[in-house]
């Protein structure tokens, strides 16, 4: 898409580099927001004129139901042909991709040789692939890409040619399930699950700016598989962890709970657990499955966070469990999976959170499965029996917070986390096959991929009304996995299962 260029061409390229806006980790930032308030490029004027503006299909190998990770992507790289958008995506077979924004043209591949045995065959739980959301890290005018491979390393690339900046650093186990690398002041955050490659589930942190690149891990009870990894915000760290061992606050065992770490050495500030997590733990309705995201309300801040259940909380993002670790702020009822299902229903993967032009706080959740009984939005879109993004109003009452059911979208099968930009809430409508049995034992990865029950398809959704006002129809035709959505530059991008890169934006 041809874009006008700002006016501040004018001034040095240094400043171009810190005002653009950038997409480089998932989520957008280290709060996890997915909000771009820089973005307006596409806005609920224009956005029925929104069409492919290009896809490229990328050498790699899907392993189990892993194909590509969410894309990130970074404006105003200046290289010798001028300034550039660069796009960059993982793939599961050890490789990672730089494309030219403006084009669709792959500007190199890198592929990590690891010639560590995997501990165990490769199944969609643990699948022995690369599986963290790469991240771009700009420092003034240079950027390098960061990446773990299934060596268990993390690699620092240059973005230009895919060329080592830094010898690789141990970070984690091979083969170990991380998520979304996060970055703050030099230091690098993930989380890990499933005891994928051995690896106890917790928060690791490696320094990139200390010589010895030190690394610190806290371990968790529970599995943390937010898309998103952690959220960081004024020096603490929140991670949403999973079903484990019995909850022992003494012992650090904190299933399903939502902690708050030190950045600075992964001790546990504080923590949050909700009054029925012994029911939560006896279901299967772990709150890992989402990773938290931190915003500032008058002032304050705030955590929005939730998970299988289908409850969002509203806790103090300073103190997130209050006296008791069992407090919060506000909270919905069970607004999805009314059944208590554990597999494809409640909320997964990762929450938004933005304002809009009134200054209005907004949460919207990837909702998986029918509205609950007591899910009353103001605003619907028609009848939701597979899936929705749900959004609720935020607002103070005294020293409590009003977590308001305001609209919810049109169906999909099912939703992947939203994102948030020009007034717009772009999601992804993945059509995976989300059940894990059969009722006779697990299904296979090659069973849930022969039974995807459609294509990804992109939906922008007006941000006040949940109305939807484009889709990318059949325009992707293979489904989606654990993926997620970057904007950047006038563009969202979009990757799927078959390896396949798309951008979406205004055509002219």
């Amino acid at each position: 898409m041809k874009r006008e260029l700002p006016i501040v061409l004018a001034l040095p390229v240094l400043f171009l580099a810190l005002t653009a806006a950038d997409w480089t980790s998932y989520g957008g930032n280290p709060q996890r927001t997915s909000w771009s308030p820089k973005e307006t490029d596409i806005n609920p004027e224009n956005a029925k004129s929104m069409g492919l503006l290009w896809s490229l299909h990328v050498d790699n190998q899907s392993r189990e139901l892993n194909g590509l990770t969410a894309p990130v992507a970074a404006e105003w790289i200046p290289t010798d042909q001028g300034m550039k958008e660069i796009v960059i995506v993982g793939g599961a077979s050890d490789n990672v991709f730089a494309i030219e924004a403006a084009t669709g043209k792959l500007l190199w591949k890198k592929t990590f040789a690891n010639d560590i045995k995997p501990k165990g065959r490769g199944f969609w739980l643990c699948p022995n692939a690369l599986n963290a959301t790469p991240l771009i890290r700009k420092e003034g005018l240079r950027a390098s890409v960061l990446v773990i491979g299934t060596d268990g390393n993390l690699h620092v690339l240059n973005i230009l040619d895919g060329e080592d900046r830094m010898p690789p650093m141990p970070f984690v186990p091979p083969y170990a399930k991380s998520w979304g690398l996060n970055l703050v002041g030099g230091v690098v955050y993930t989380a890990t699950s499933q005891g994928c490659g051995g690896a106890k589930s917790g928060v690791w942190s490696l320094d990139l700016v200390h010589p010895e690149h030190h690394v610190n891990f806290q371990q968790s009870s529970g599995g943390i598989w937010g898309r998103a990894g952690v959220a960081i915000n004024n020096g603490n760290v929140y991670a949403q962890t999973g079903d484990g061992q019995t909850y022992d606050p003494a012992t650090n065992n904190f299933p399903d709970t939502i902690l708050q770490l030190s950045a600075a050495d992964l001790s546990v500030v504080d923590y949050f657990t909700p009054a029925n997590h012994n029911y939560l733990t006896r279901k299967d309705l772990d709150s890992g499955s989402c990773s938290p995201t931190v915003f500032t309300l008058n002032g304050k801040d705030l955590l929005a966070g939730g998970g299988k259940e289908g409850v969002l909380y509203i806790l103090d993002a300073n103190h997130v469990g209050g006296a008791d670790h069992k407090s919060y702020l506000g909270r919905t009822p069970v607004m999805v999976n009314e059944e208590a299902d554990f597999a494809g229903k409640g909320f997964w993967g990762a929450f938004a959170t933005a304002e809009d032009d009134q200054h209005n706080r907004w949460v919207f959740a990837p909702a998986l499965g029918a509205p609950s009984s007591k899910a009353k939005f103001a605003l619907t879109n028609g009848e939701t029996p597979h899936g929705s993004i749900m959004a609720f109003k935020i607002t103070e009452n005294g020293a409590a917070i009003d977590v308001t059911p305001a609209w919810i979208s049109r169906d999909m099968n099912l939703p992947e986390p939203p994102i948030v930009a020009g007034g717009l809430v772009f999601a992804l409508s993945n059509g995976e096959y989300a059940r894990q049995t059969n009722g006779e034992g697990l299904y296979s990865s090659a069973d849930r991929i022969a039974k995807h029950v459609g294509n990804t398809v992109l939906y922008a959704f007006d941000m006040k009304t949940g109305k939807q006002l484009y889709s990318s129809g059949d325009i992707m035709p293979s489904f989606t996995h654990f993926s997620g959505i970057a904007i950047s530059g006038g563009r969202v991008y979009v990757s799927t299962f078959d390896s396949n890169v798309y951008a979406f934006g205004i055509k002219e």
